[in-house]
């Protein structure tokens, strides 16, 4: 009798291999590339960042308006040492602790005198509210 022959099939090995020629990873921009967001600083906020870092000591002479070499390594000494990043240059904290952050002077709680936490009187309602503003304050007369 012939006795069967029993085969084992091998065990499977990947083998990696490199991509062909016309299967690249690399990508290339598109020549239309538009860039966003603020590219270049207007010569009027420079001339107000050149003067808070005069004020401050970390640039000196007279403001030029242009936002050149000297403006940016003041801006970044000035980063840093508050302890901020200094890659992107004006950080908005740094414009900020400059006295040149966005002004809140109309909003509605800008004024240092108004005092959200107290209640107006009942005294001050129409005496058609004042009855159930009593009743829900739990306030009596």
């Amino acid at each position: 009798m012939i006795a069967g022959l029993v085969t084992i099939p091998a065990l499977a090995s990947r083998v990696h291999r490199a991509p062909t020629s016309g299967h690249s990873k690399h990508h290339t921009a598109p020549s239309s590339h538009k860039m966003h967001g603020q590219q270049t600083i207007d010569s009027d906020r420079v001339t107000a960042i050149q003067q808070a870092l005069i004020r401050e000591h970390y640039l000196s002479g007279a403001p030029s308006a242009k936002w050149d070499a000297d403006t940016q390594a003041a801006m970044l000494k000035f980063q840093g040492d508050q302890g901020w990043q200094t890659k992107i240059t004006p950080d908005s904290r740094a414009l900020i602790k400059l006295g040149l952050g966005p002004d809140h002077s109309g909003a509605i709680n800008a004024s240092s005198s108004t005092n959200f936490n107290t209640l107006s009187s009942p005294a001050s309602l129409p005496s058609t509210s004042t009855q159930g503003f009593v009743a829900a304050s739990g306030v009596s007369h």
